[in-house]
C-alpha cells in the first residue's frame, strides 16, 4: 500500500505541538497518584460513553459511571449496556496490556471479541470478519435506506485487504517511513474503508487509536479522552472520513482525515494540559484532599448534593457539611436549591 501524505505547514504544526507535549508529560504528569487515577476515572467514563454515544447509545456520563461501578454483576438488559460494558472491557485491557499486544491478525480478532463479549445480538460475529456487505447507508427520517453512501469492501475481499494493511503497519512502524501519527492516522481510515466486520467497527478503531498511541510512547492518553473529542465534532468527524474514504478510488486524499485526526489530538493534550494546571492551582490553595477530591468530581456531573458527595467519596457526613461550607465561602461551589433538596455546582 503506497502513502503520499501532502505535509503542509498545519500538519507540521499540530505533529510538533503533539510531539512537545509528549516530550512536557514526564513533568506535567508529577501529580500525586491518587490525582492520575482520578483522571483516568473520568476519561476513561467519557471515552465509553462518548464512543458508543457515537454509535447510537443513548446513555448519558453518570448511566455509564454507574454501570461501571457495578460492571462485575454482569446483568445488561439494554444492548445500549451491553455495548457500553463491552467497550469498558477493551478499554482495560489495552490499558492493562498494551506493551504486550501485537496488533496482528490474531489480536484484532480477540479485542473485536471483547468489545461484543457482552452484546448478545453480535453472538455469532464476535472475533470474525463479515459475512455480508456493511456498506454505508443514508437513511430518511423514517429510518428507510435511500442511498449508500460508502462502499466498504466486500466479504470476500475483506481478509486480503486486512492482511494487506496489517502488513503495511507493521512494515512503516519498524522502517519508521512516517512519523507515528501519520501511521496511526493513515491505518484508522483504511480499517474504516474496510469496515471488517459486521459491527463495532467504529468503536474498535478508537480503541485502537489509543492502542497506537501508547505504543507509540503517548502514554498520558489514558487522562483525557478522544472519544470526547470525536463526540464533540462528529459532523467534523465523518466528513473528514469520508472525504478520504472516497478519493480511494481514483488518488487517496488522505489530508482531510489527517487533518482532523491531528486537531483532535491537539485538542487532547489541551485538555489535559488544562487539567493538570486547575489542579495544581487548586493544591497551591491550601484546600483539604477532600476538598481537592470533591472538586475533582465536578468534572464529570454538572452538579451533586451532599448525599451523593458523602458516597462517592465514602467520607464522613460532617466533615463533608464543613468542607462544602468552606468551598462555597471560597466562591469555588454555589448552591442550588433549599433543604434536601440544595445542590452544589462549579462557580463560574
Amino acid at each position: 500500500m503506497e502513502v503520499t501524505v501532502n505535509i503542509t505547514p498545519e500538519i507540521l504544526q499540530l505533529i510538533a505541538s503533539i510531539d512537545e507535549f509528549k516530550g512536557r508529560w514526564q513533568a506535567l504528569g508529577a501529580i500525586d497518584r491518587d490525582r492520575l487515577t482520578q483522571l483516568r476515572k473520568t476519561a476513561t467514563i467519557e471515552s465509553v460513553g462518548s464512543s458508543t454515544r457515537i454509535e447510537g447509545s443513548k446513555m448519558s456520563d453518570a448511566q455509564v459511571e454507574t454501570l461501571l461501578a457495578n460492571i462485575e454483576i454482569e446483568k445488561f438488559t439494554s444492548r445500549d449496556e451491553q455495548e457500553v460494558a463491552g467497550y469498558a472491557k477493551v478499554m482495560d485491557l489495552i490499558f492493562d496490556s498494551w506493551k504486550f499486544l501485537n496488533v496482528d491478525e490474531n489480536h484484532l480478532l480477540q479485542l473485536h471479541s471483547t468489545l461484543l463479549v457482552h452484546s448478545t445480538k453480535d453472538e455469532r460475529h464476535r472475533g470474525a470478519y463479515k459475512t455480508l456487505d456493511n456498506h454505508v447507508a443514508a437513511f430518511d427520517p423514517d429510518g428507510k435506506q435511500i442511498g449508500i453512501v460508502f462502499e466498504t469492501s466486500s466479504p470476500f475481499d475483506t481478509p486480503a485487504h486486512m492482511k494487506k494493511l496489517l502488513a503495511w503497519e507493521l512494515a512503516t512502524r519498524q522502517s519508521n517511513e512516517l512519523h507515528s501519527l501519520l501511521r496511526i492516522g493513515v491505518f484508522i481510515v483504511r480499517f474504516l474503508a474496510i469496515h471488517p466486520f459486521q459491527d463495532g467497527n467504529g468503536r474498535l478503531s478508537r480503541a485502537l487509536t489509543t492502542l497506537f498511541l501508547l505504543q507509540s510512547g503517548y502514554e498520558y492518553v489514558p487522562y483525557a479522552s478522544i472519544e470526547r473529542i470525536i463526540e464533540e465534532n462528529k459532523d467534523s468527524y465523518y466528513r473528514a472520513l469520508r472525504t478520504t474514504q472516497t478519493s480511494f478510488k481514483t488518488t487517496p486524499d488522505w489530508n482531510a482525515w489527517i487533518v482532523f485526526f491531528l486537531r483532535t489530538l491537539s485538542k487532547q493534550c489541551e485538555v489535559l494540559a488544562r487539567k493538570v494546571e486547575d489542579h495544581r492551582i487548586m493544591q497551591a490553595s491550601d484546600l483539604s484532599p477532600l476538598a481537592l477530591e470533591i472538586l475533582s468530581l465536578f468534572e464529570q456531573h454538572n452538579s451533586l448534593s451532599n448525599r451523593e458527595m458523602v458516597a462517592l467519596t465514602d467520607s464522613n457526613r460532617n466533615t463533608m457539611k464543613r468542607t462544602l461550607s468552606s468551598l462555597v465561602d471560597k466562591r469555588l461551589l454555589i448552591l442550588e436549591g433549599k433543604g434536601r433538596s440544595t445542590r452544589y455546582k462549579v462557580a463560574p
